[in-house]
């Protein structure tokens, strides 16, 4: 039997449908609901085997998702979590083979489009980035954002995504965009478990979609659970359509249109999906399709049985209604198949399901057992001609190994070479070779693809530097952030902007001041005070061909944005190999104002969590510019963090504001020295330039150091190639101690081997562990000052010429 070729997008609508086309397709949807609930089952028990390391399915949910790939249409798309197999396999946006090769975690694209064994199973993706960074053309495919295991998670990412229908749709401007949307007729489906619609995330979500009036189509899949916990102790009235009844749009009023439907009810679930998809699509309206009466016949996954929290009443009640039982009477009801003909139908899509397993399983072992015969051969060569007794034991050991891994050959590989580090043999030489080659491999297979590195990465973009007319004005940091945003979006409609206060007062700081004016509210636009999904809103625009920046007001409020910016946005290149990609950027400002929330530099909990983000931290507006011209020219996603004491700060406009370029992980030398290198960025840059001028005083030359990107970092190692100059390294850095210092610290002295250059002790002058308190005296005694600089720099020197610089205390 062929593989699941015919999708389950049949209508019943058509009034010259005849009995025999209907009841081919209601045919061909069951087997595929039988075959999607067949992997379940063997699934499971490849986890039970061993064979692999984790399951979590779809079962239950088979005929809901049939009847929403009917709704679904090409151009739409999907962000859904791990429980829809169902309908990526009837809509052909995944296969059975590619189910059970992310089930082994086969790292090749070819055998797991999705993310290239990364993901655990059922977490799904379609490829839109092409490897030279082009887009495929979405508008004639089915689209699939890349899932994640944070069940509610993903579901701001769903809100950009119906967004962008809205703007390719009232936005003129876009209407050449024809690779991305048709008139923004895409509806973004998504789906959620009745536990997950009690995060925020959700909430935040719903809200946000029910304002915007976007294409946004969430199914609630209600099995009344959630893992162990009742719908009791999860949703007011346990009834999660029940409890967002305010949100039922009236006349005159937005909102949605809400639906309820039983799991179980294939006709009544083909037409209500229907009804609420056309109304979405042609209308913009966001609908909520509670799906209840979902069974889990499995229980939540392979970590534990259902059996142990549900009452019998309860399991018996799903066995009785579980959805392909009642498809399956109904269609014997119905005459639309005789008992023999489903009976050899479930027979044959059996032997299909179990073929593709096997077809998945052999392809991933036979090319980790010709590893494995290399390796051992080759250790077996080596053993020959070492005097080493254990050499043999190993290669026993590694061809005796049931199931092996790559990570089981690769350990033999490298235990043999300790053995033997004493030997120089030509067949050891061959094995370090083997060795080096099979490094490469597997870090193609499992560590690439962090950022998108196509040829339309940011980091290829050309250097323009600013240029000045001798006549060139001084203005305040906004004025030319204004400048340069001005030119952006009069050169490229693709840019959109969008935050809190961002639209009619043009941001707090003035940035956007007039623009909104200037190029309407389509392009620059308030939104709510709603964090997660003002980053899911540029998510979802980004995966969608726009040009979004987002605002996050202050840094100090990213952390409410976390979940987004770290599961979802910074990891998308990552988990799927480069097959996706999300070019947002995000705008804030944060470093030295006032009080406990307005003040943050909160570093070293953005590089621990947006590695897959460009981390910028412009010590002026006009390197902003720089900056934000760059990104917009790249296609990774990127944060920009501007100095919030630094807006009125007088500066020089570039003559070629709308075109000069700030490279990224470029440092800048800001002051040739010789007694100590100190680093800094951001506003503390700013101070440590003015400790230097008094330092000079003191007979003290030091050479400052600008990194501008903390990640990347200093790519042309100018940190240490200072400190082979002066021997000494000061990091000032407004997080607190051990936070940003530390990461600066282990670049410069790990990575660069500036360990090797110190005379001295690296010193780092950090803030207090404490957030900053209110007032200008709490910010003296709380981060870096002018006096802290000078004194930490002088007592280094005084450290190495104690007669030259005596103590000041």
């Amino acid at each position: 039997m062929p593989e699941s070729t015919l999708p389950a997008t049949g209508s019943f609508m058509d009034n010259e449908l005849s009995f025999n086309d209907f009841r081919k397709i209601v045919i061909n949807d069951y087997r595929i609901g039988f075959e999607s609930r067949q992997a379940s089952l063997l699934g499971r028990r490849e986890v039970l085997t061993g064979k692999a390391k984790f399951g979590i399915f779809g079962d239950g949910k088979e005929v809901a998702q049939l009847a929403m790939a009917k709704a679904f249409k090409k151009g739409d798309w999907r962000a859904g979590y791990y429980r829809d197999q169902t309908f990526m396999f009837a809509t052909g946006m995944s296969t059975l083979k590619e189910f059970f090769a992310q089930l082994y975690a086969h790292p090749d694209i070819e055998k797991d489009p999705a993310s290239a064994g990364r993901q655990m199973n059922c977490h799904y993706a379609t490829r839109f980035a092409n490897p030279d960074g082009t887009w495929v053309n979405q508008a004639e495919t089915m689209n699939c954002s890349a899932d994640i295991s944070t069940t509610g998670g993903h579901m701001p990412r769903l809100l950009g995504l119906a967004y962008a229908s809205k703007l390719y749709r009232q936005n003129k401007e876009l209407e050449e965009m024809k690779q991305f949307s048709v008139n923004g007729n895409e509806v973004a489906f998504g789906t959620i478990g009745n536990g997950s619609t009690s995060e925020g995330i959700f909430l935040e979500t719903f809200n946000a979609a029910g304002v915007l009036q976007v294409p946004m189509a969430i199914s609630v899949w209600d099995d009344a659970y959630a893992i162990s916990v009742p719908a009791s102790l999860q949703t007011t009235k346990e009834d999660i359509s029940e409890a967002l009844k305010g949100f039922q749009r009236e006349d005159g009023t937005n909102g949605y249109e809400i639906f309820k439907v039983r799991g179980w009810d294939y006709p009544a679930l083909c037409e209500t999906y229907n009804i609420a998809i056309d109304l979405c699509r042609t209308q913009h309206v966001p609908v909520l399709i509670h799906v209840i009466e979902i069974t889990q016949p499995q229980g939540h996954s392979t970590s534990g049985s259902h059996e142990r929290y549900k009452p019998a009443d309860r399991l018996a009640w799903e066995t009785e209604h579980d959805c392909l039982v009642q498809m399956r009477k109904w269609m014997l009801d119905s005459a639309v198949i005789s008992e023999a003909e489903l009976d050899e139908l479930e027979e044959t899509a059996k032997k299909h399901v179990r073929n593709s397993q096997r077809e998945a399983w052999n392809e991933l072992s036979a090319e980790i057992k010709a590893e494995m015969e290399e390796a051992a051969a080759l250790i077996e060569q080596m053993a020959n001609h070492s005097l080493n007794k254990e050499l043999p034991a190993v290669a026993s050991a590694l061809r005796a190994t049931v199931d092996p891994g790559r990570r089981e050959i690769v350990s033999a590989v490298r235990k043999a070479l300790r053995l033997t580090n004493k030997e120089t043999t030509a067949e050891r030489k061959n094995l370090l070779e083997w060795l080096a080659h099979e490094n490469e491999l597997n870090r193609e297979r499992f560590n690439s693809k962090l950022f998108s590195d196509t040829p339309l990465s940011p980091l290829h973009v050309p250097v323009v530097a600013a240029t000045y007319d001798s006549d060139a004005k001084l203005l305040d940091g906004r004025e030319i952030l204004n400048a340069c945003f001005d030119l952006a979006f009069e050169r490229d409609e693709r840019i959109v902007a969008f935050g809190e206060d961002v639209g009619a007062i043009g941001d707090v700081n003035q940035g956007f001041a007039g623009l909104q004016a200037k190029y309407g509210n389509l392009r620059i636009t308030d939104t709510g005070i709603r964090e997660n999904t003002i980053i899911g809103q540029g998510m979802g625009l980004a995966m969608r061909g726009l040009k979004p920046i987002a605002e996050i007001q202050y840094l100090d409020y990213w952390i409410w944005a976390i979940t987004v910016l770290s599961d979802d946005l910074a990891s998308l290149s990552y988990r799927t190999r480069g097959g996706q990609k999300a070019p947002l950027i995000v705008r804030t400002r944060g470093h030295r104002l006032e009080g406990i929330w307005h003040s943050g530099s909160p570093m070293a909990s953005l590089l621990a969590n947006l590695r897959g983000l460009h981390i910028c931290v412009p010590r002026n507006m006009t390197q902003a510019a720089g900056m934000y011209n760059t990104l917009l020219q790249g296609d990774e996603p990127a944060i920009v963090i501007e100095s919030l004491n630094g807006y009125r700060l007088k500066e020089k406009m570039p003559s070629n504001i709308g075109d000069f370029t700030v490279p990224l992980g470029k440092a800048e030398v800001m002051l040739q020295g010789t007694d100590v290198t100190v680093i800094s960025y951001g506003s503390t840059l700013r101070i440590v330039q003015e400790a230097a001028e008094e330092l000079a005083t003191m007979g003290i030359n030091i050479e400052i150091v600008d990194p501008q990107t903390l990640f990347p970092f200093d790519s042309d190692r100018e940190c240490v190639k200072s400190l082979q100059k002066t021997n000494k390294l000061l990091i000032v850095d407004e997080d607190v101690p051990g936070g940003g210092s530390a990461y600066i610290l282990q670049n410069i002295l790990e990575d660069q081997g500036g360990y090797s250059h110190l005379d001295a002790a690296p010193q780092t002058l950090c803030a207090k562990a404490h957030r900053p308190p209110y007032g200008s005296d709490g910010d003296y005694f709380t981060k870096p000052s002018i006096d802290d600089i000078i004194e930490a720099v002088y007592a280094m020197m005084n450290e190495s010429s104690p007669a030259k610089f005596p103590a000041i205390y």
